[in-house]
């Protein structure tokens, strides 16, 4: 039953959290420099919140294409479920002013991949579980 939780939905509540204040301060937060580490050639390499956020989200992207290797009654469950997650992430995109920022529109579009690829996954190996005998 865990299985069939969309990841996805955990950007989608980080970014929200960010977004009320409750992390980072507001949406100004996400510029906020979460580490920097100076390099061997002398430049200094910083990693924000926001893309903090998004290296988050393409982990678990990854953690879901796997899922979507299973097949079985949770699978299709799952992918609806991700589906679901895409279409908050694109209406609140849409309507709340907030959420229109170059940080939410590319995780918005690690969730479209997420749905695409787990369908898209999903067919291509169930299409290997059916043996047509002759």
């Amino acid at each position: 039953m865990l299985a069939a939780i969309p990841l996805m939905i955990v950007p989608l509540i980080a970014y929200n959290l960010v977004m009320i204040g409750l992390v980072g301060g507001g949406v100004a937060g996400l510029g906020l420099t979460i580490t920097s580490l100076p390099m061997m050639s002398g430049a200094i390499w910083t990693m924000s919140l926001g893309e903090l956020l998004i290296v988050v989200a393409l982990v678990l992207l990854f953690i879901e294409v796997l899922k979507a290797t299973r097949t079985g009654s949770w699978s299709v469950i799952d992918h609806m479920l991700s589906m679901f997650v895409f279409v908050g992430f694109l209406v609140e995109f849409l309507l709340v002013r907030d959420a229109a920022t170059q940080v939410f529109f590319i995780l918005m579009v690690i969730a479209f991949v997420d749905v695409i690829a787990g369908f898209s996954v999903s067919i291509r190996s169930a299409g290997r579980d059916v043996s047509i005998g002759l």
